[in-house]
């Protein structure tokens, strides 16, 4: 006899009852770019509702988002001034660790997150100290000003560290660099395995980080590659992460699945800026049912495996979280 999958389809409420995954506020982190000044929040042209704040302006951003039940943030810092090495991200009064105290004063009920890398700091756009003769990131010495920086969102209050620059050794560098500092019980978020992605292209604009010469595939991950994927993972994992991530999302939903299995730590997801913009296009030409495809979009990271989904969408879902209850 054929089984009637239909039976449980057939009633709304019922629907409701067997629904295997759900998306819930609660599990999203939300992106903010931080620059200094006051008064400022720019719009950024390829990412429609996505905004560069002075501090001010951000702390009344937290104010609107813990209205929609969002606790969490992930920081991303836009210095007036960049050198070789990134220097204002070694600044105790640098753009992120000033932002961090200002935030935990007005909101200190706010999870904050913050990015450690320095893509966003330096001239050349990289994500560390260059090696000339290789044209390429020095993994090594930057290993050594990692440690630095994150000692510094520490101080600063920060209340996770999410190292995304994919330097070899780096959550080994970064707990062994807070251990020693007296931050033991302070988590990392690993961008365990981070690809070189077309997918950043908005974000880059947004944070004013694109490389002035070659690209990160030296560093970041070839997307053609299962098995070091999961090796990145599996390392950090050993390594002392606290929690693992897979960036981008959309387009690797099969490795997040993967990486849950072979891990035993909670998964994060990215769902990065041209995932964002490719869908805030197609809705604004009416292409899509935007509000439809958003959820469908979010309920598949928590199906592949996410426990946490860092998002430009999480404003809007919150809001259609709402609405749905209403």
């Amino acid at each position: 006899m054929f089984q009637r999958f239909r039976r449980t389809r057939l009633n709304k409420r019922l629907r409701s009852l067997v629904r295997e995954t759900t998306v819930s506020v609660e599990d999203f982190i939300y992106p903010l770019f931080v620059r200094s000044g006051e008064g400022i929040k720019t719009e950024v042209a390829s990412m429609p509702g996505v905004f560069q704040m002075s501090v001010d302006e951000v702390i009344k951003e937290c104010g609107e988002l813990k209205k929609l039940g969002i606790y969490s943030i992930i920081l991303f810092g836009i210095p007036d001034v960049k050198d070789s090495i990134g220097s204002d991200a070694l600044c105790e009064h640098g753009i992120i660790a000033s932002s961090i105290v200002a935030i935990k004063k007005a909101h200190p009920d706010m999870f904050v997150v913050t990015d450690l890398c320095f893509c966003e700091y330096t001239d050349h756009g990289h994500c560390g100290i260059i090696d000339e003769k290789l044209e390429t990131v020095n993994n090594d010495a930057t290993l050594d000003i990692s440690g630095q920086q994150a000692i510094i969102h520490a101080r600063a209050g920060a209340d996770m560290i999410a190292p995304s620059g994919m330097m070899d050794g780096i959550i080994e560098t970064l707990r062994a660099a807070l251990d020693g500092a007296g931050y033991e019980n302070l988590p990392i978020m690993a961008y365990s395995t981070k690809f070189a992605s077309g997918y950043y292209g908005p974000f880059r604009d947004v944070a004013e980080s694109t490389p002035s010469f070659g690209d990160r595939s030296t560093y970041q991950m070839d997307p053609a590659n299962r098995r070091e994927a999961i090796a990145e993972s599996v390392s950090d994992e050993a390594q002392g992460a606290d929690i693992l991530m897979v960036k981008p999302a959309l387009a690797y939903l099969d490795l997040v699945r993967e990486i849950k299995d072979a891990t035993s730590l909670p998964m994060a997801v990215y769902n990065v800026s041209g995932e964002y913009a490719m869908l805030k296009l197609a809705g604004a030409n009416e292409l899509i049912d935007y509000e439809r495809v958003v959820m469908e979009t979010m309920i598949a990271f928590k199906r592949a495996g996410a426990n946490i989904i860092i998002s430009y969408h999480a404003k809007e879902v919150a809001q259609m979280l709402r609405k749905s209850q209403l």
